[in-house]
């Protein structure tokens, strides 16, 4: 290699011909040589980061793509350019240090782990690239992979390392990773969430359980809000009340949760709420309760139908209506319900193509439950349970119309007025 030039020998010559003694003018040799290299270095780095900052950059800024900017954004370039300083150290440290074998030994070494470092910070940034730009994509909501790149950095790191104790203890990889099995258990105790992580992570991502901007709830952490960010440790989860939980990833998996996207996706939310009748105030309906509630818009085509139904029924076999419990007569509660039903089909901000019920629920030693079982057309947690008080506002509001009463256990002030002569 250094046959036809050899910078070091025409140095010594030229030390030697100064009338420099030979011991001294190999020191000086070296000593020269080590300034310029340093010097190389310094300067190749200056021109590779003004290539970079001035060149690359610009030229990077200027494209239409957002890809080469997030590369840019994350460093990859400029941490690249630390590797070019590092190559000239190693290529010309033969000249420097050709009398000094144990140092030139060293000097390598130091440069090759210097070099395996930089090598694993640039791939490191890349990844960061890589993620970024796949976090841009619409397929990122439903398959975050940031557990999968912290998997790829962790054998990342372990491979570097690795290998840097390999050049410090002057063993060969295989050695090490053999010497690293009777370790397996100490590693598996140590990575044990990692593994654990990493097994819950693979388990929600193929079976669709969870995405980020998903609503869970988990009852038993005290988890009620959207989920930030899963990685391959933790899910991070805003609550709301602006409160940010993390949980272990495996968790999602070993306990039960509640996925809301559904609902979000469905075009509905349901309402389901139940108010409890005073079964006291259930009766038959009384012609002048009857000619109240035939002013009732929305129930006057209902009651004309129903009785028309009512008429032919007692009619048809006979029944004598004298006695109130012959035959079909309607009731203040039937018709209650079906005013229910009629209000809430009219409203604009039910979904009337989703499940829609209007029941009896069993008895119980507080009255009769009456519930509403619909689906919301706002989804939006605010707007939903507005809509929820404007209904059941109505609710009550409308009871006493149809002489009905809700159930409400005595309170002092009910014990004060009975007591009152």
């Amino acid at each position: 290699m250094f046959d036809k030039f050899d910078p070091s020998t025409y140095l010594y010559d030229l030390l030697t011909g100064l009338g420099i003694e030979n011991g001294l003018a190999v020191l000086l040799r070296t000593l020269i040589i080590i300034i310029i290299i340093g010097g190389l270095s310094w300067l190749a780095n200056l021109i590779t980061r003004f290539i970079i900052d001035r060149v690359v950059a610009v030229a990077v800024r200027r494209t239409k793509f957002k890809w080469d900017d997030i590369f840019l954004e994350s460093h990859v370039f400029t941490r690249l350019s630390h590797i070019v300083p590092a190559i000239i150290i190693w290529v010309t440290a033969a000249w420097a240090f050709r009398d000094y074998p144990k140092w030139l030994n060293f000097i390598q070494e130091m440069t090759y782990l210097y070099m395996i470092i930089a090598v694993t910070v640039v791939i490191n940034s890349f990844l960061n690239a890589l993620h970024t730009i796949y976090k841009h994509l619409p397929v990122s909501q439903h398959r975050p992979i940031t557990g999968y790149v912290q998997v790829i950095r962790i054998v990342l790191i372990c491979v570097a390392l690795l290998i840097v104790i390999s050049v410090v203890l002057d063993k060969k990889v295989g050695t090490l990773l053999a010497g690293l099995g009777a370790m397996a258990a100490v590693l598996i105790l140590v990575f044990k969430d990692t593994i654990l992580g990493l097994v819950a992570s693979i388990q929600l991502f193929e079976n669709k359980m969870i995405k980020i901007g998903d609503w869970i709830t988990i009852p038993s952490k005290g988890v009620d809000g959207t989920v930030l960010d899963i990685s391959l440790n933790t899910v991070k989860v805003q609550n709301f009340d602006k409160t940010i939980m993390t949980i272990p990833t495996y968790t999602l998996v070993q306990d039960s949760f509640q996925n809301w996207s559904g609902m979000e996706e469905s075009g509905g939310r349901r309402i389901k709420r139940s108010i409890n009748i005073d079964m006291q105030t259930v009766k038959f309906i009384d012609p002048e309760l009857k000619a109240k509630l035939k002013r009732i818009e929305i129930l006057r085509g209902y009651i004309e139908k129903k009785e028309e139904e009512i008429r032919e029924f007692n009619s048809k076999n006979n029944i004598d209506e004298s006695v109130l419990v012959n035959g079909r007569r309607m009731t203040n509660l039937g018709t209650f319900r079906a005013y229910l039903e009629a209000y809430l089909k009219r409203h604009p901000r039910i979904n009337s193509e989703m499940t829609f019920l209007v029941r009896h629920l069993s008895l119980t030693e507080t009255g009769l439950p009456v519930e509403i079982y619909v689906f919301s057309t706002d989804q939006e947690w605010g707007k939903y349970e507005s809509l929820q008080a404007d209904i059941f506002d109505h609710v009550l509001a409308v009871l006493p119309e149809f002489d009905l009463r809700v159930f409400q256990n005595p309170s002092g002030n009910d014990f004060r007025t009975i007591s009152k002569p």
